[in-house]
């Protein structure tokens, strides 16, 4: 939605009103990019407590402030509030956190009094201003802008049992809980609020909601809930039944001032339009029937009947995992004719979508397509509300710049949706710095690097690329598309009949482009993070090897051995002392490979070795041998087998006999935790290890991958029992690949694993699937000669090909990943195919490159740009280094035949 934010200063009303009440020399004021905080001269602020927080809208932001500052710069306690107006806009919309959305204004009062009395003076100066309400706090009174939570006052974080940095306070014995900011309101225990009996609105549905009488919440006196399909900061989308006819419906909720502009609209005014639409299509069949639009409790609703089905996106991951390739790709044929069929019917009757998504389009039982979310559609272009609201990768880009309402706008949609249905994915291609390759090209050179995986014949991708065009005046539209499907005909995968990939431009080695990103954005001097990294997913420990620096040194210290790139020994170097001068390995390291000191360790002996540094290799040394935290974890990425796998690694290395003892010490721990039943051996995961930690929804579950679970476990104890000699910890690895060899689906080619037995099969990843857990079979198949391990292996390359051009790019989740599994196969069996595989995952993790500044760099699966190992651009670059110099694979140990 457009912002149509004035000029209004926020900051420069601090200014006035400090010098309008004699302030400047009382308070100081600093800003970053997001917030200006204020803080009195005098008076230190609390470590924790109750906190306020006051919403406000792009309209209504400039007269909050100035109410809210008449109030606070009387008093002593600081405060901050979003800088800008684009920043207010910012959190109040759709796309926000719930647990963060709204918080214009923060207070944070000196004691529990003031926090009391600060409340009502704020409250009765802002009563009648516009705000949202803050979903994690708990509001002063009714409909006021004034709410509270009991929170951190300074930014206290600290490692999580699961090697994620979090906020935490602490309890009256001292003792960490973690602080949580979350949708719902939900203080300590232990906390007594100072705060009189609020009158808080009216509650939302909720998917256990009951009135007083113990009943299902009923809303506008006919709508009964039933469960919550979603919760997002614009409001909930329920099921639930018409309590008149027994019919289900679907209802739609628009909470007050979310995503509001300055003209006042807000996403109460598209859910109006969407009834509008939904009104103009009845009877039609391309959209759920409307029901009623009506107000409760303050909240906007609107009720449709239930399109009974799955969403678009749904089918695609769920009919490809379930019928296979084979039958998926005439299947999607199919599915392609119906969406152009839709867009045509949809634009015969007068509606333009402008939000035509995978997410929008429900398959029924029957196969037929229905319109959902209809919110931005416009029926006639003099009444369309102006937007910049769409969905990247599928909305076209004048639609995302506010452009007049156009069909060629939904053409382009039509042909991103033909491409995830096809490809099940359409690539996120970053813009490049500064602007180069047209998006088009780009867009080609993708498309032709995933022809032969995914046997796209020509017409197919002739079809998106013209759906898809820059210029709207030259996309195809639903016509022209569906003469193109006549005359499309399915190849086979890996057919010679298809295209070989383009070669777009060849100016930049990608692989230099990657090291030079790397080189480049190291920045030393910042105590934080060596490397710019990602935190959508999480922040973790800033040396280690998943998210921190040690990934990065990795990476680059074998990229320096193998090329003598005259750039990197004074890198490594230094690197590696920013590493050692944050790891003390008196402190008890963290246990784990990927989020542990051993891991860390690993990196820095290999970099000093590397530039003949004897000060990083006997720190690495001694971070190795420095006794570990305790941990219930068993796993490759948190517990023993990768702390065991690393030490294996530093005796290969060095030879130092304590190092054996510690990787055969591993291997017993395991061997005396596992857990046996009468098919198969297990190690669950714990409960969390810090009881002032929340309980974990991890703990119990069995996994059977490589990151968490048995088949990175199996690794290490078969790895282990080369050195330790006993026969426990070989007959255990085995054990371990003879469940997994039961736990194997078969679908055509592809072997594929659930992420727990008896589910549904998942992603074939190393984290979890096929990728991880072909990588620990073919090194069983290898050490037993057992060909049951090596033919599942093999198999397990087939589900890597089937899913190429679905995948995100890197090592955890993704293509990098994958492809370092094809070359253990290449290195295995030496049979060529394998590597050629690799490489063709290699063009298509390549076609999604974007150059900025001379720099090469990529999109994580969140859309960020990340130099992180399991995420980011130092783990695909270990993977085309490999491709392209041989060499072992990062972070494993070589098996004895």
């Amino acid at each position: 939605m457009t912002s149509d934010v004035t000029g209004v200063d926020l900051e420069g009303l601090l200014g006035q009103a400090l010098r309008t009440m004699d302030g400047e020399a009382r308070w100081t004021a600093d800003s970053d990019e997001m917030w200006c905080r204020v803080a009195p001269l005098s008076g230190a602020r609390r470590e924790q407590g109750w906190k306020l927080h006051l919403s406000a809208t792009a309209a209504s932001a400039a007269a909050v402030l100035g109410k809210a500052l008449e109030v606070l710069l009387r008093e002593d306690s600081g405060f901050k509030f979003a800088r800008s107006l684009e920043q207010v806009s910012a959190l109040n919309s759709r796309a926000t956190p719930r647990g963060s959305s709204g918080k214009f204004l923060t207070v944070y009062p000196r004691s529990d009094a003031d926090a009391a009395r600060l409340a009502r003076d704020l409250h009765r100066a802002t009563a009648g201003l516009a705000g949202p309400r803050i979903l994690s706090d708990q509001p002063y009174a009714a409909h006021s802008l004034v709410h509270y939570r009991y929170g951190s006052f300074v930014g206290r974080r600290r490692l999580s049992d699961d090697g994620l940095m979090v906020w935490f306070i602490e309890d009256p014995d001292g003792n960490p809980v973690e602080d949580r900011r979350t949708g719902r309101y939900s203080p300590p225990s232990w906390a007594v609020s100072p705060f009189p009996a609020s009158v808080p609105a009216p509650p939302r549905p909720a998917p256990t909601a009951q009135d007083a009488a113990g009943g299902p919440v009923v809303l506008g006196g006919r709508f009964a809930v039933r469960e919550a399909i979603r919760h997002t900061n614009k409001g909930g989308v329920y099921r639930g039944s018409d309590v008149r006819t027994g019919d289900l419906v679907v209802i739609k909720e628009a909470r007050p001032h979310v995503e509001a502009d300055a003209s006042g609209r807000d996403v109460r005014d598209w859910l109006r339009t969407e009834a509008r639409t939904l009104e103009k299509l009845r009877g039609t069949g391309l959209a759920p029937e409307p029901l009623a639009l009506f107000e409760h409790g303050g909240h906007l609703f609107l009720a449709q009947d239930e399109v009974p089905g799955v969403t678009l996106r749904t089918w695609v991951a769920e009919h490809f995992r379930d019928a296979g390739a084979d039958r998926y790709r005439a299947d999607a044929l199919a599915q392609v004719a119906r969406l152009v069929d839709l867009v045509a019917a949809a634009h015969a009757h007068g509606c333009v979508l402008r939000d035509f998504t995978p997410g929008n389009i429900m398959v029924r039982p029957d196969g037929e397509l229905r319109l959902i979310d209809l919110e931005l559609a416009v029926l006639d272009d003099a009444t369309a509300l102006p937007t910049r609201v769409g969905t990247p990768g599928f909305s076209a880009p004048e639609r995302l710049a506010d452009a007049p309402v156009r069909p060629t706008a939904d053409y382009y949609s039509l042909g991103a949706t033909a491409c995830f249905v096809l490809a099940g994915k359409v690539p996120h291609l970053l813009p490049d710095e500064p602007a180069g390759r047209p998006p088009e090209q780009r867009l080609a050179a993708w498309l032709a690097a995933c022809t032969r995986p995914l046997g796209l014949p020509s017409g197919l991708a002739e079809l998106v690329l013209g759906l898809m065009k820059d210029d709207p005046a030259e996309r195809w539209d639903p016509a022209r598309a569906r003469e193109a499907l006549g005359g499309a005909h399915l190849v086979r995968p890996g057919s010679r009949t298809a295209h070989r990939a383009a070669r777009d431009d060849e100016a930049l080695d990608p692989v230099a482009g990657i090291v030079d990103h790397l080189v480049d954005s190291m920045t030393p001097a910042d105590d934080r993070r060596l490397w710019p990294v990602s935190t959508t997913a999480g922040e973790s420990d800033p040396c280690t090897v998943q998210q921190g620096a040690a990934g990065v040194l990795a990476v680059l210290t074998r990229y320096g051995e193998l090329t003598g790139d005259a750039r990197l020994p004074g890198l490594i170097s230094t690197a590696g002392r920013w590493i050692a001068d944050r790891t003390d390995p008196r402190s008890a390291p963290r246990p784990g490979l990927h989020f542990g000191g051993r891991g860390t360790a690993w990196a820095l002996y290999e970099a000093g070795r590397a530039v003949d540094d004897r000060r990083l290799t006997d720190h690495a040394l001694a971070l190795a041998l420095a006794p570990q935290q305790v941990t219930p974890h068993h796993d490759i990425t948190h517990g023993t087998a990768g702390s065991g796998l690393a030490a294996l690694h530093l005796w290969h290395r060095t030879g130092d006999p304590r190092f054996a003892e510690l990787a055969v010490d591993a291997a017993d721990r395991l061997t005396a935790a596992v857990q046996r039943d009468a098919t198969a051996v297990s190690w669950p995961v714990p409960g969390q290890a810090d009881p002032a930690e929340a309980g974990s929804s991890e703990a119990g579950k069995r996994y059977l991958g490589f990151a968490h679970g048995l088949a990175g476990i199996g690794c290490f104890l078969l790895a282990a029992s080369a050195v330790s000699r006993r026969p426990e910890h070989r007959e255990l690895a085995v054990a371990a690949g003879e469940h997994l060899l039961a736990e194997a689906v078969l679908v055509g080619e592809a072997a594929q694993w659930p992420a727990q037995a008896s589910d549904l099969p998942t992603a074939p990843y190393w984290c979890h699937g096929s990728a991880g857990i072909g990588t620990f079979l073919v090194r069983l198949w290898q050490a037993t000669g057992d060909d049951r391990f090596g033919d599942l292996a093999r198999r397990s390359t087939h589900a890597v090909m089937e899913r190429a051009s679905r995948a995100a790019l890197t090592q955890c989740h993704g293509l990098a990943g994958n492809g370092d599994f094809l070359l253990d196969m290449a290195d295995a069996t030496g049979d060529p195919v394998y590597r050629a595989m690799a490489a063709d995952l290699a063009r298509i993790v390549l076609g999604e490159r974007a150059h900025r500044n001379g720099h090469v760099v990529f999109p994580n699966e969140y859309g960020d740009v990340s130099t992180g190992w399991s995420d980011g651009s130092a783990g695909i670059l270990a993977f085309l280094v490999r491709l392209r110099h041989n060499g072992s694979r990062h972070w494993t140990v070589q098996v004895p035949g």
